[in-house]
């Protein structure tokens, strides 16, 4: 008898359960209603906890936004940040001066390094019809040899991300699948080492349609996250919102079911080292941590240049304006 390819099966809620290096997963998926002239809900926002509100009530969340949804400047260190969009558009300051606004199949991929701070917000731009954003913010831990890098900015727009249509859409956000590689991971991340086998992948199947994923190398790590519809993998059942650890070195035909499929897989080889986590920041070491809030307090990471804790990029289409002043954008809308 075949040996099984699924390992463990949890049940998904707001964050997903991870593998190292990954830290955390949350799959964001708001049905904002139409926006007022500020770019937030133009409705009454009674009854929500703002500043903190993560209720989904009416199955939208203004999360740390008072006026548009979002998450208003905060810092980080020690990790990085992959936001992969799939609907909608979100609006990146960051302490760097660097400056974005992406969505519709982008990914923006940030290294946090020696200290960060950043702000993520959720304009809603269409004054007459609803306004839904749907990304996974996936924090991806670097090891200890890079934890102090200097922090990096980098977008990958939807045309530069490689889609494979022959059976499942996949989608290609990191590492390579089916004689197809995605953009280089930045120089300092744990993904930049192909040797890692690295990846992220976003699947779409409508029903009956398949993929396989071949066989990673031994120790190897690999999360199949199915959160709509269901699937089969190697003929075992993959039931909605569910995350499935697979064994990696048996490769993976995936089939959607009669109602498809929509699954995110994450894999790499595991980092292995101490992880000492609190809030914002990802050390190895308590002591680190320490060493952490202490810098943010006393150098705030670099300041923020920003007039508003909460900056949106009025009047713009999807662009990414650099540290360097270099000023880039998609090569065709969507």
């Amino acid at each position: 008898m075949a040996a099984s390819v699924i390992l463990e099966t949890v049940p998904l809620g707001f964050q997903w359960p991870t593998i190292d290096p990954f830290l955390f997963c949350v799959h964001h998926l708001d049905h904002y209603p139409a926006g007022n002239t500020e770019a937030g809900p133009a409705t009454s926002l009674s009854g929500r906890n703002i500043g903190m509100d993560f209720e989904g009530k009416d199955g939208w969340r203004m999360y740390h936004g008072h006026t548009v949804p979002g998450f208003p400047s905060h810092p980080h260190r020690g990790f990085e940040t992959v936001t992969y969009v799939r609907q909608g558009l979100i609006d990146h300051s960051d302490s760097m001066g660097a400056a974005a606004r992406f969505g519709k199949g982008d990914t923006q991929w940030l290294t946090a390094g020696a200290g960060i701070v950043h702000a993520e917000m959720f304009p809603l731009l269409h004054q007459d019809q609803p306004n839904p954003v749907e990304l996974f913010q996936i924090w991806v831990n670097l090891p200890k040899a890079h934890k102090m890098a200097p922090p990096y900015f980098s977008m990958r727009w939807a045309d530069q991300q490689p889609v494979l249509t022959d059976g499942m859409t996949v989608r290609i956000v990191a590492g390579s699948l089916g004689g197809e590689a995605a953009p280089p991971a930045p120089i300092d991340s744990w993904a930049a080492d192909l040797d890692n086998e690295f990846a992220i992948f976003e699947l779409r199947g409508d029903p009956g349609t398949a993929i396989h994923v071949p066989a990673a190398s031994a120790g190897v790590e690999r999360m199949l996250y199915v959160f709509e519809g269901s699937a089969t993998v190697n003929g075992e059942e993959l039931k909605n919102m569910t995350g499935n650890r697979l064994q990696a070195t048996i490769s993976a035909q995936i089939v959607a079911s009669t109602e498809g499929v929509s699954a995110l897989v994450l894999q790499s080889r595991p980092i292995g080292e101490p992880v000492a986590q609190h809030g914002p920041f990802v050390m190895n070491t308590r002591a680190e941590l320490q060493t952490a809030y202490e810098d943010y307090q006393r150098t705030q990471f670099g300041g923020w240049p920003w007039d508003r804790t909460d900056p949106i990029h009025t009047g713009q289409d999807r662009f990414a304006r650099h540290p360097d002043g270099t000023v880039t954008a998609p090569a065709f809308t969507q």
